[in-house]
């Protein structure tokens, strides 16, 4: 099983910043965004330098229990372990763009949102997501945020409400037809014909995470790389008492292991206690 300091000691391990530009389609953006991908999924499989592909395809089914697409969350779901969303930025401030997926702190399998291959792609109920944010630059991988979403995203129960309030409202148009959707609403027949439908889609947006913990992590310009994992305590303390050991007795100068406190999603006068893994060259 694989977990966030393997990935992390695995970096180090192994100081690779550059994302392979998957060629297919013409999207840059979503190309660049597949070969973050695929480096994110190397480093929690430990594959990084793996060039037997049929080997490596072994590794990987091992690691992982499902890997997902573009309009479904999550990415990737490592086997007994967390689900892992990847999100690319081409500037190191810019929000991500969640598109109709609010931001998760926990993923659960009773979700309208995920596939059903997702949800029975192993026995779970609910997973830690784990939100991987890369700023790329020119195929170059400048910054590199770990973070779970029960450090910087409030309850579903948050979302849920602006998004049900928003649907419900939607259905109290009159003189309009209405169909069963997984969007904010979807109204047929806008027009006397009835040729004319309108699909109504959220489009969720939740800050860098350089901005949102701007108050424990400082963006460091002058380095060629920087990786930042943040978690709660409880999550660290979960983690295999050897993986533990394995960061903690890192010899290299350019990693540092904190404890920290950080707000609260859901109270931000309330602290809790969290541990913040750094790595930057």
């Amino acid at each position: 099983m694989s977990n966030i300091i393997k990935a992390f000691v695995n970096i180090v391990n192994n100081y690779q910043i550059n994302i392979t530009n998957v060629t297919q389609g013409n999207n840059r953006a979503n190309n660049m965004g597949e070969g973050l991908e695929t480096y994110i999924k190397d480093i929690f499989a430990n594959t990084t330098n793996e060039t037997n592909e049929q080997l490596k395809l072994e590794k990987l089914s091992k690691i992982y229990s499902y890997q997902g697409n573009k309009n479904n969350p999550p990415d990737l779901m490592l086997r007994d372990s967390d689900a892992i969303e990847v999100k690319k930025l081409e500037s190191k401030n810019s929000a991500i763009a969640l598109n109709s997926s609010y931001p998760k702190e926990k993923l659960y399998a009773d979700s309208p949102m995920i596939t059903k291959a997702c949800r029975e792609s192993e026995e779970w109920t609910i997973k830690d997501m784990l939100y991987a944010v890369g700023y790329v630059n020119q195929s170059h991988l400048k910054s590199l945020w770990l973070v779970y979403g029960d450090c910087f995203c409030a309850n579903k129960v948050t979302y849920e409400r602006i998004k049900n309030t928003i649907s419900s409202g939607i259905t109290t148009i009159p003189d309009v037809e209405f169909t069963d959707t997984k969007e904010l609403g979807k109204v047929k027949k806008v027009d006397p014909l009835g040729i004319t439908d309108l699909r109504i889609r959220g489009m969720w947006h939740i800050d860098n995470p350089n901005k949102t913990f701007n108050y424990i992590y400082t963006y460091d310009d002058t380095k060629d790389f920087q990786l930042i994992c943040l978690m709660k305590k409880e999550k660290y303390n979960s983690l295999p008492s050897e993986d533990k050991e394995a960061i903690e007795n890192l010899e290299n100068e350019n990693v540092l292991v904190q404890n920290i406190r950080i707000k609260n999603p859901n109270n931000p006068v309330q602290l809790i206690d969290a541990k913040l893994l750094i790595f930057k060259i």
